[in-house]
């Protein structure tokens, strides 16, 4: 069946399901991505109750009106949740899907199923669908996994599998009167236009030079407020760019958030801004799920990946590096394993093509 709004065939819906657990995994945007596939379960299958299996993170995100019921944080399994590479904790694995309980519909939105889809498997749900490449445990219904493809759209099609056409095709997030609320207890209510920028992103090689992140951040300043934010993990980046585009002056009106931000109140933050300067990263998505516009830096790749397809309020900087600038290696090629040199991939976008895209939101 091709239903109106499909990416490709939408399979029968499963028979009595009322409970519906999806995997996955990883960080913000990988969430986010994953949210109109959960979206588009909740529409086909109203009377089921769905159970996220995902991470800590995921949880405080989440503590908001969604189709998600319940968040149940992963247990340490390799190539599933092993932020320290330390290996399966098996004792805690068993318990987690005795935790789990009875699963009518498992559905795998974590990736290509290599060790995914064993997990998916051990819930003995009644039925599964996910993607899978060809060294994968199969599934009831399988999507053929391929890299280059958006992870909005592959989710998507998934769904699909599962008998769920599409109900959005950009990830949406409720906006709380407590977001908001925690975020006037960091900012205040500033009365210039508010541009928050974010530096950071989990692949080193995604990230713009932090001086092209404060140039941006000094010219902004003569008239709006600029916030720079991001984890603990980011706290030395954003004061970099901080210290950087301070060094003329200014420093009343550009200052370091990171680390500093609940979930809460990075969400208000965000929902606050006028605009948001990130490289592809979780803040950069969440920014655009709750309808702040964006200004974000891509290398080539990842546009493919989590480019935002709108270009009204979401602008995209790109960058056609193809091999590595150390030492050569082709990087287009996912069969190509990943050099060791962590330098920036989006080095040669230029300030003076993403500025005026900031200022452009910043100012109207």
């Amino acid at each position: 069946m091709l239903a109106e709004c499909a990416l490709g065939p939408v399979a029968e819906p499963f028979p009595d399901i009322a409970h519906i657990a999806v995997l996955r995994g990883g960080g913000l945007g990988d969430l986010l991505f994953a949210m109109p596939a959960v979206h588009a379960l909740a529409r086909a299958y109203p009377g089921a109750r769905i159970t996220l299996m995902g991470t800590e993170m995921h949880r405080e995100l989440l503590d908001r009106p969604s189709p998600v019921r319940e968040v149940l944080p992963l247990p340490r399994v390799h190539g599933v949740h092993d932020p320290r590479g330390e290996g399966t904790d098996h004792e805690a694995a068993r318990q987690y899907l005795r935790r789990v309980g009875q699963v009518d519909l498992a559905v795998q939105l974590h990736g290509g199923g290599r060790w995914s889809n064993p997990f998916i498997n051990a819930l003995r749900p009644r039925h599964s669908a996910g993607g899978r490449t060809p060294d994968a445990e199969p599934l009831e219904r399988n999507l053929p996994f391929r890299y280059f493809q958006h992870e909005v759209m592959r989710w998507l099609e998934v769904a699909g599998l599962a008998g769920a056409p599409p109900v959005q095709l950009v990830p949406q997030l409720a906006i709380t009167p407590g977001d908001l609320a925690a975020a006037r207890r960091v900012i205040g209510e500033p009365e210039l236009p508010v541009v928050v920028i974010h530096p950071g992103a989990s692949d080193p090689r995604r990230r713009w030079p932090a001086g092209r992140f404060a140039r941006v951040a000094a010219e902004c300043a003569a008239r709006a407020c600029v916030l720079v934010v991001g984890d603990a993990s980011e706290a030395a980046l954003a004061d970099d760019v901080v210290r950087l585009a301070t060094a003329g002056g200014q420093a009343d009106r550009i200052r370091s958030l990171a680390g500093r931000l609940s979930m809460s109140a990075l969400v208000g933050v965000l929902a606050r801004a006028d605009v948001v300067l990130a490289n592809d990263s979780g803040p950069r998505h969440l920014a655009e799920a709750v309808g702040t516009p964006t200004v974000s830096v891509y290398w080539m790749g990842n546009v493919i990946n989590a480019g935002s397809p709108g270009r009204l309020r979401n602008r995209v900087h790109i960058s056609w590096t193809s091999r590595c600038p150390v030492c050569g290696v082709d990087c287009t090629r996912p069969d190509v394993d990943r050099c060791p040199h962590d330098v920036s991939f989006v080095a040669d976008v230029e300030v003076r093509d993403v500025l005026p895209d900031v200022l452009e939101f910043a100012t109207g």
